[in-house]
């Protein structure tokens, strides 16, 4: 087993991590830049060390500085959390390279999944149905318009070696694309050191949908249900919820159980999901892997009662996975909401702020994951996440109703937030009814759900 992991992250996940490594009694070392020194994972750690400057280029996202840290520090693993290095395979090879563990997928398998667009090739010849898209990455603008009339409109430009909406374009016609092209190679390279660009159908009223995957070194592997990210801004999650509405329970097994042979059967290993989007006659169609744990995963925990970074870190040691589906119950429905710096009213403009005072809420199946305390500076120089607002129910309505109430309970003074504008999705006929589609915000705009949003 690890005994002494450098968490390379930083904000909430950092601080998620720190807790999972205090049940299991390892020693927690927290990498930060000098931007998060008084950071609430910074002060939790068993050891702190700073990495480089507030410029992620070079303390989050070198390698160098955090394979130096781990070796200072005495650690035999490293986390990397989500986003930043997790899914770099280089990265993963040079950890192993030093005798860390890598806390995620092998270095040959993220290399295997790494290209977006080659993973839909992979997993098709799994038995995956896939969105029509390009075949592979483009080579230039002239072979994404020829693609782009073989698929048809409207289609979305995509990164191939990145999510999380950067990158991210939706085209109707030739000349939302010829000017999308540029724009999204320079996002992917900004966010992913990879410009490489594909195109793929766009479904107009589409449900996103994913599925939880846990895959031990041994083959041994399980789905731990899936999740509905229907609710979005620009390609990126807001409220995200499980089981899904979007599926009756035999499309929802069959769904699941498709998703966890194929993964297999293309060699994956450690925790990952697998992403699909669903269209209105309950068809699903797979678009892609992201091959470290995600944001929402406290919804999984909440249904399952199974600890998520534990298991990532006793698969990463080598550790049988100790449990077969049949093992896994699910119980009750759960909704967590992304509570972010941003103001809903300004067109999510980013916010930066002292935070004043904070209220948390609680109560029977609430749960906030957060790095926020009193006095806390946010930095301007990272993501907008600052919490997770996650309320758990026997069914979705009581869902609802304790995502409702903890909503109006939580209290951010000093810092712009969300919080307002989450509450008005919560309370909007069509996340009640269950019936949200991706396009929803974008099309009917944040004003529509808040005339008169104030700042939460």
């Amino acid at each position: 087993m690890i005994s002494r992991l450098l968490i390379a992250n930083r904000g909430e996940i950092a601080v998620r991590i720190l807790r999972a490594c205090r049940t299991m009694g390892i020693e927690a070392v927290v990498a930060y830049s000098e931007a998060d020194r008084e950071s609430l994972a910074a002060q939790l750690a068993d050891e702190a060390i700073c990495i480089g400057p507030a410029d992620a280029r070079r303390s989050y996202l070198s390698p160098s500085a955090v394979i130096s840290a781990a070796v200072v520090a005495g650690c035999d693993a490293i986390h990397p959390g989500y986003g930043f290095l997790s899914e770099d395979a280089g990265f993963a090879e040079a950890v192993a390279a030093h005798g860390l563990v890598f806390v995620g997928p092998p270095a040959e398998v993220l290399e295997r999944f790494h290209n977006k667009a080659a993973t839909r090739r992979l997993l098709a010849a799994q038995g995956l149905p896939t969105i029509p898209g390009s075949d592979g990455v483009l080579a230039d603008d002239a072979q994404a318009h020829d693609e782009a009339e073989r698929i048809g409109y409207p289609l979305l430009v995509k990164p191939a070696g990145g999510g999380g909406g950067k990158g991210m374009r939706l085209c109707r016609t030739p000349r939302e694309l010829e000017a999308a092209l540029p724009v999204c190679r320079s996002e992917a390279r900004a966010a992913f050191g990879d410009d490489s660009l594909y195109l793929e159908r766009w479904l107009e009223d589409n449900r996103h949908v994913e599925v939880q995957v846990v895959v031990d070194r041994f083959g041994s592997a399980v789905h731990l249900g899936e999740r509905d990210c229907s609710v979005q801004r620009r390609h990126q999650k807001i409220i995200e919820e499980a089981p899904t509405p979007a599926l009756p329970d035999a499309g929802r097994r069959d769904l699941c159980e498709r998703a966890v042979r194929a993964i297999v059967a293309a060699g994956y290993e450690n925790v990952g999901t697998l992403e699909f989007l669903v269209d209105d006659d309950g068809r699903f169609y797979f678009i892609e892997i992201n091959n470290r744990i995600q944001v929402e995963h406290p919804l999984t925990e909440a249904l399952t009662g199974l600890d998520m970074v534990e298991i990532q870190l006793r698969i990463a040691s080598g550790e049988p996975l100790g449990f077969g589906q049949d093992d896994v119950r699910f119980a009750g429905h759960a909704i967590e909401l992304r509570l972010a710096a941003e103001d809903a009213a300004d067109d999510f403009r980013p916010a930066t702020g002292q935070v004043e005072h904070l209220h948390v809420p609680g109560g029977p199946g609430v749960r906030f994951d957060s790095h926020l305390y009193p006095g806390y500076e946010v930095p301007p120089y990272y993501d907008s996440l600052v919490g997770k607002l996650i309320a758990w129910a026997p069914d979705r309505a009581g869902a609802i109703a304790r995502a409702r109430a903890a909503v109006d309970e939580l209290h951010v003074d000093g810092l712009v937030t969300n919080r307002s504008f989450l509450r008005a999705l919560l309370d909007h006929p069509a996340f009640v009814r269950g019936e949200v589609t991706t396009n929803l915000v974008d099309r009917v705009g944040a004003s529509a759900f808040l005339a008169a949003a104030r700042r939460g």
